[in-house]
């Protein structure tokens, strides 16, 4: 009798002991395919760098210029202390993190946040979800991000390829922006006079100008290859106030995705990348080394009336020679210049962006929304507004230049408008009245009306969860018609159509790609034309909108959406993080 009970509880233990097993492997095999922890921390300090013949204390990350790079998988979470320690309040953005329910790490000061303050940190925690690619993150208050930025490499999960072939090298490539001057004294002086701000003194890549100013031969980027191999160059725009052309001598580059998202392969001779843009292109070393080196070089793509930095930033390809060779050729390679298109040339720029489509495959799905339930006209562009009686401003009857979407020039809360959102604060903060149109029409491409004075106010749109809408961005020509980079802060958005002049609502939306449209965060808006997006509002939070030229953000060319809770549980914004800043 007692033999059995014994050999019933032994039945009963292995039985017991068999589902933990497969429990337990189900679980690691879960494990396996989920993300991982990775830990930053990221120490904001002062840091002497010499550029330009010219040493100034710039704000760093741990001391680095540019920034230090996060590298990470789909699926993994971040948890990234930021402590600062200079004398300017701080926000970082990781730019084109979809920050599904993560809204309180999503960075822009006033926005989703209040600053970090001197001596003070925060802990950014957020998880890369089906997302994989190139993306970047700087600072979101004034113009620090123009020192305060780095790279965001996403590799695809274990054991996952990519949708081209496999690389035999990754290289970040980092376009910026230098002044000699210091950038918060020269956005300060700006706004107090009333004056457009200084243009930079150079452009860089990976920190460094190039030869083609005095004194930086020895700050060049060099990239080292090999004949025959292929190198994966993921492309970041980071400067503050210029789209770019950019080109390397004699070679050709298969552009394989854009902003974290792939898309059909195409090769090109010449890259567009506007600010707050990312680009990942293969580069095909020749199958044997040439006797010259080949200039990688980056210059602007302007189109508004205003003085712009009209240099060149080059880097220098050079490929690695065999011992025999290097011993017989001692002698100096000539240097082959990359022929760039005009600083001008909006052609160019409408071709280049028509290019990139989604890859729209079974595994790789373009889910554009195919029913709207809401449609928005928002015109951006620049007009001017009154400065205080007390201010002593450069424009015509003490006016100043501002910026603004449809006539409204944002005005920047002094509390976050997450916080006040969330705990149903907003009064006297911000209001749900947003425009859906412009207040008043007109020929927006052509003669300008004779009131461009601009509104002012902090104002949002309000959507339902799960909203889907369409957004027509309409360029205006009020001070001269300009290409404008739109980035959609907490959502990737789908590039329906873009076109020259006004946009025209009878005949337009029949040209509208519903199939394999680009799939971006960040879109220029064409020079004196429109661009037709479509997103999901599928992510709860309040979200910024602002053009990625920081002098446009600084006079008030930005807005934001709030979107509403749904039902479900993983359908709300959680509460905010014990050490959330304060105001």
């Amino acid at each position: 009798m007692v033999y059995v009970l014994l050999t019933s509880l032994d039945i009963f233990r292995a039985l017991l002991l068999s589902l933990f097993a497969v429990w337990l492997l189900s679980d690691l095999a879960l494990a396996k395919h989920a993300g991982i922890t990775r830990h930053y921390k990221f120490d904001i300090k002062m840091q002497s760098v010499t550029r330009l013949c010219q040493t100034k204390s710039i704000v760093t990350v741990n001391g680095q210029f540019p920034g230090p790079r996060i590298i990470a998988r789909e699926g993994d979470r971040l948890l990234i202390k930021v402590v600062n320690h200079v004398q300017y309040n701080v926000t970082l953005h990781w730019h084109g993190i979809r920050q599904l329910r993560s809204g309180w790490a999503d960075g822009p000061a006033y926005v989703t946040q209040c600053p970090i303050q001197t001596g003070q940190s925060y802990v950014y925690n957020f998880t890369i979800t089906g997302q994989r690619g190139t993306l970047f993150w700087h600072a979101h208050i004034s113009w620090l991000r123009a020192t305060l930025y780095g790279p965001i490499v996403i590799l695809p999960k274990r054991h996952a390829s990519y949708p081209f072939p496999q690389p035999y090298e990754e290289v970040p490539i980092v376009f910026g922006e230098w002044w000699k001057a210091d950038t918060e004294t020269i956005i300060n002086q700006a706004m107090a006079t009333g004056g457009a701000p200084n243009i930079s003194d150079a452009f860089t890549i990976n920190g460094l100008p190039g030869p083609s100013y005095n004194c930086s031969a020895r700050e060049t980027f060099k990239l080292k290859v090999k004949a025959g191999k292929t190198y994966l160059l993921r492309l970041v725009n980071a400067a503050l106030n210029d789209e770019l052309f950019f080109r390397i001598a004699n070679h050709t580059l298969t552009v394989v995705e854009a902003d974290a998202v792939y898309v059909k392969p195409f090769k090109t001779n010449t890259i567009l990348i506007t600010p707050g843009q990312t680009t990942n292109v293969l580069l095909r070393a020749k199958s044997k080394t040439p006797s010259a080196k080949f200039a990688m070089s980056a210059r602007p793509y302007a189109t508004g009336p205003a003085t712009f930095d009209n240099t060149t930033t080059i880097g220098i390809l050079e490929y690695e020679k065999s011992v025999l060779a290097t011993k017989s050729n001692n002698k100096k390679l000539p240097l082959v210049r990359a022929k760039l298109p005009q600083f001008n040339d909006s052609a160019y720029a409408m071709k280049f962006n028509r290019k990139i489509r989604s890859l729209a495959t079974a595994k790789f799905p373009a889910k554009v929304p195919k029913i709207v339930d809401q449609r928005f006209f928002f015109t951006v562009g620049l007009g001017i507004l009154p400065c205080a009686k007390t201010q002593t401003c450069q424009g015509p009857n003490n006016t100043r230049p501002a910026a603004a979407v449809n006539n409204v020039s944002f005005v920047q809360p002094n509390i976050a408008l997450l916080q006040a959102h969330f705990f149903n604060k907003s009064k006297g903060v911000y209001t749900a009245n947003f425009p859906t149109n412009p207040p008043f029409k007109f020929n927006y491409t052509g003669t300008p009306p004779k009131n461009i004075a601009l509104s002012t106010g902090t104002k949002v749109v309000a959507l339902p969860f799960n909203t889907s809408l369409e957004l027509v961005l309409q360029d205006t020509g009020i001070l001269g018609a300009e290409s404008h980079p739109l980035h959609l802060h907490g959502f990737n958005f789908f590039v329906l159509a873009q076109g020259v002049g006004n946009f025209d609502p009878q005949n337009d939306p029949a040209k509208f790609n519903l199939v394999d449209p680009a799939e971006r965060n960040t879109v220029g808006v064409p020079s004196g034309g429109w661009v037709a997006i479509r997103f999901l509002a599928d992510n709860p939070g309040v979200w910024f909108m602002h053009c990625h030229l920081e002098v446009h953000t600084s006079w008030g060319l930005k807005m934001a959406w709030v979107v509403n809770d749904g039902k479900g549980r993983k359908q709300k914004l959680p509460p905010p993080p014990a050490d959330l800043p304060k105001c």
